[in-house]
């Protein structure tokens, strides 16, 4: 079954194409039209306006908390009951160093605060933040996808392999909307609707 969506669409395979093309579109927009600057980097608020600007035309929860504990695999993302607290804390997370971005990062997965879309989302938030505290963002395309997946399933118990990851992929070419681009590249890095157990509250 296909996620509840503005497009009326009841095939799950029909609405991640849909999804992919309609949210890397706004990807673009956001990226050409500079709004992304002007988010507070680092911030929840920031990567909520993000969130709300790629899917807002296909979701009606854009922008909005998620209303189910999800689980990913044996993994299961911060229970609804502790959102909030782990949103709020990851707002006070230092961020100037390499390190630090990461760890960031890494908790911002665990929390998964949307109910869909939180890979593309983040990973835009995240070289928000390279991009003002470094200089430098992720090259996605120099990272290879199974790695990626399994050093984040990993991240929460041991943070080096996605430190590993990201570090080599680091480039100062800020700049390019193709670098910027493949880090939203929803079939390279695949959500998945199938992956995701949830428990309706």
């Amino acid at each position: 079954m296909a996620l509840e969506n503005k497009l009326g669409l009841t095939s799950s395979a029909e609405l991640a194409r849909e999804e992919e093309r309609i949210s890397k579109k706004k990807a673009l927009e956001l990226f050409e039209s500079g709004k992304l600057d002007k988010f507070e980097v680092g911030t929840f608020s920031a990567l909520k306006a993000i969130h709300k600007y790629l899917f807002d035309e296909i979701y009606d929860f854009a922008g909005k908390l998620r209303t189910v504990n999800l689980a990913k695999g044996n993994f299961r993302f911060a229970p609804l009951i502790y959102l909030e607290a782990a949103l709020e804390n990851i707002d006070k997370m230092p961020q100037s160093t390499f390190d630090e971005i990461v760890e960031k990062y890494v908790e911002m997965n665990i929390a998964h605060p949307f109910r869909e879309g939180n890979g593309r989302s983040t990973r835009i938030w995240l070289d928000c933040i390279f991009k003002k505290e470094l200089g430098k963002v992720v090259d996605w395309s120099r990272i290879d996808k199974e790695n990626y997946l399994l050093a984040m399933e990993r991240s929460p118990i041991k943070d080096i392999e996605i430190k590993h990851l990201l570090k080599n992929a680091l480039t100062d070419d800020i700049n390019s909307r193709a670098v910027y681009m493949k880090g939203i590249d929803h079939s390279y890095y695949y959500e998945g609707y199938a992956a995701f157990k949830t428990e309706e509250l």
